[in-house]
This record gives C-alpha cells, structure tokens and sequence, in this order.
C-alpha cells in the first residue's frame, strides 16, 4: 500500500495536540500544469524545506512537490527532541569509520542544532526552542556506557554540555524509579515541531521557492533534465533531491532498499497544572535506553505528550491508546488517574543502522532519508547540504555520505519481515530487561 495514504486521507492533517495549537494556513495549490526549474524537491517535511531555502536563498529556481501538506508527515507529529550527534555515539562512529570523519559528522551535527537555534530565534519564535535533554538507562551497563560516551565527549571533543547522572540525581529530575542513571544534554533541546516547519516553508517561499501541494510525484524519469510525473503536470528539473523520508512512495528503488517506513505514536494528556512537577522538575525532553525508545516532554499549556510504543503493521491500530498509555503508566504510575485527550501516529524512515541515509541516485538525484527518529536537526541538515551539492559545493553532503547504512537483506521486498523479527526480538528484550 501507498505509504502516502495508508492512514492519513490527502492533506487532512492528523488531530494532533500540534495541528490543534500551530497557527492556520492557507492551503497551496496543487500543481495543475507543466512547469520547468533548477531543482525539484519532493517532499516539504525538514528536509525538503531546508534544502528549498538554501536553493533559493542561493538564487535557484525551486520547486517543492508534497502530496499533502507542508510538514504533514513525520516532521509535524514528531517529539519535537533536538538531540547532539547522531544515533549511534562517537566511540561508535570513531571505530567504524576513524577520529577525522568521525570528528567532521559531529562538527556537522553541531551545525545542525545551531542551525536550527538560529533559525528559530530569528524567524520561529513560536516553535518555543527550550534547551535540554535527559536520557535516561535502565541498567547499570547502559548508565556506564553513557558515562563514558559523555566523559568522551567532553575530553576528546570539548563538549561540556553533557553531563553523566547517577540514579539519585536523574530520579531528582524524572520522577521515575526506572532509571539507573543516564545523561543530561543542555545542547540538545525541544520544540514545537509543527510551527518550526511552517515557518521553513513561509521562509522558503519568502526567498523564492514554489510549494506545491496535494501534488503527489508518481514517477521520476530519469534524465538530464529530469522529469517528475504528477497527475495534473510535470517538472523538468536540472537537478532532483528526493526528501520524502517514510512518506517516500515506491519511485525511487535505491532509496527503498535502505529505508523502510515504520509507525510511532504520541499521547497528549489533559493539562495537568502544578502537577506537572509529580513527572520532571524542569521544562526538558527525555528519551531512554528501550530498544522502542520511550520518548515525552511538556507542552507549554503543561500537558504530558509521551510517545513511544511499536508497530510492525503497514497500518495504525484501531487502539492506539491502550498500549501508549500502559507504557506511559508502568513508568509513571502517578498519572493513572489523567485524561488522555489526544492521540495520534506518524511515520518515520529507519535504516538497519539507525543512521540516516544519504545518497547519489545519479548524476543529477540526490536522496536524504532514513532519519530513525534521530532527525529533527539532523533532516535540516540533510536538506541544506544536498542544496550546496547541487549549487556546486558537495563537501558536506560527501561528509553526510560517509555514514554506514547498509542495505537491508533481500532489498525492499524483505525488509518488513525481517524488521518485524528485530523489532519483535528487541522489545521482548526490553520487557526482560535483556
């Protein structure tokens, strides 16, 4: 089934605590005739925004083509967490790929939240950027891990703005006892993921681009130029970055072979007022150590939005909540008595790395995809180096390239059953505490 349609109906944006919050916007219109450009862009999530800006702001003809709505996808229902670096650590990094490239994905990393900072302070202020995120683990092990992750960081790259945590001081900031220890993160941070994309498409279009929506490409034909096939028109393009992430429709098989789209899920309690401090002492993101990350953080009305539970169907549960709210509870069992006003699902891309993918499908087709729930920063970034690359100045983007992203066993045919088996083996592991 079309990933496009396979729970949402076209441009109806899911009802979420953030589409219920973020500022109306008129529509777009479709694409309805044949047009010609420097860049086409497919897709107005993170990715596809940051790299329209940068094109435009460079003095490109743009064009964006999405399906549905500018940051209809995963990067207007996220958790909205910023996160330093990249889902696997630098140790990790340094012994696959070496310190120097290692040393250049964490200063592109870095540039990736600042980049995000900047842009909301001076053109989102109403994403609320607030700094700060804690990790926490669920055993001594992982705590260690993180320890030396964080002392790392600190010795090797100068990077004091992470902190270890024992048991005594994570649980004197989420008040849970499941925690060991963990980290706190003050560059790292979170947001209002909505509001932040509909800003990057306002300031997209605002220096030059074109944003089309309920415009879904159906077929990309190959080609110097380049042709995007939609049911209403066509765009010759010079250049073509594919930014559809999980939404991305089975046009284009490289990107397919290493990016599969998966489901994750998102509760918005009612507001819980001064109680908000029986969950954190302070206004910060918290991800943890499962395997099926449990992920949740405030909003600025003080309810508790709490994300995290697995899906291996193509299509939402029926009950979304039931699930959600067990694993809300069994971490904090003083909420049992809230309301849950709001739920709601999302897609995302993972890879078998957890590590995004980016790539040269052809001379002129670059794709970025795979974020794996790492990519609030890191999709930005994504966009803005594969706009440089196809300005001229590919250096980041071969920078981005570098990481290891496999392709998954027996290709796109494979990859769901294979994943189902991982993900069912790692959330057993998780409930064993493994």
């Amino acid at each position: 089934m079309n990933p496009l349609y396979r729970n949402d109906r076209p441009g109806q944006m899911p009802r979420s605590w953030y589409a219920a919050t973020a500022e109306p916007v008129a529509d777009r219109a479709p694409l309805n005739h044949d047009r010609r450009c420097d860049v086409a862009i497919v897709g107005a999530g993170f990715t596809g925004l940051w790299a329209a800006l940068t094109a435009a702001r460079a003095g490109l003809d743009v064009v964006v083509l999405d399906a549905h709505r500018a940051g209809f996808g995963a990067s207007g229902r996220n958790g909205g967490q910023v996160g330093s670096g990249f889902n696997k650590g630098q140790l990790w990094l340094e012994q696959r790929l070496g310190e120097s490239p290692a040393r250049q994905l964490w200063d592109l990393a870095e540039e990736a939240k600042r980049q995000l900072r900047e842009f909301c302070e001076t053109h989102a202020p109403e994403a609320r950027y607030l700094p700060g995120v804690v990790h926490g683990a669920y055993s001594t092990k992982e705590a260690e891990a993180d320890r030396a992750e964080a002392e790392h960081l600190s010795h090797a790259y100068g990077y004091d703005a992470i902190q270890p945590l024992g048991r005594d001081k994570i649980r004197g900031i989420v008040k849970t006892e499941a925690y060991h220890g963990g980290l706190i993160d003050e560059g790292a941070g979170h947001l209002h993921p909505l509001r932040y994309a509909r800003a990057l498409a306002r300031e997209a279009e605002a220096a030059g681009a074109t944003i089309h929506e309920l415009t879904e490409v159906t077929r990309v034909e190959r080609g110097e130029p380049a042709v995007l096939h939609t049911p209403h028109g066509r765009v010759t393009a010079d250049h073509v970055i594919l930014a559809g992430n999980g939404y991305l429709p089975g046009i284009m098989p490289e990107v397919a072979a290493k990016v599969m789209p998966i489901n994750s899920f998102i509760a918005a309690t009612e507001p819980l007022g001064d109680r908000w401090r029986e969950v954190l002492s302070r206004d910060i993101a918290v991800a943890d150590s499962r395997f099926v990350v449990n992920y949740y953080r405030m909003t600025e009305d003080r309810r508790f939005l709490f994300g995290g539970r697995e899906s291996y169907s193509i299509g939402f549960p029926t009950d979304i909540t039931t699930k959600l709210r067990a694993r809300m509870q069994s971490l904090f069992p003083q909420l049992s008595d809230v309301r849950i006003d709001n739920v709601w699902g999302g897609t995302l891309g993972i890879t078998m790395s957890r590590l995004p993918s980016l790539q040269r499908i052809g001379p002129n087709i670059l794709s970025g995809a795979g974020f794996s729930g790492h990519g609030v920063a890191l999709s930005g970034m994504a966009g803005r180096v594969m706009a440089e690359a196809v300005a001229g100045q590919a250096g980041r983007f071969d920078t981005f390239s570098r990481l290891p992203v496999p392709e998954f066993p027996g290709g796109a045919d494979w990859r769901a059953p294979l994943l189902t088996l991982a993900m069912t083996w790692f959330s057993l592991r998780d409930r064993l505490g493994v």
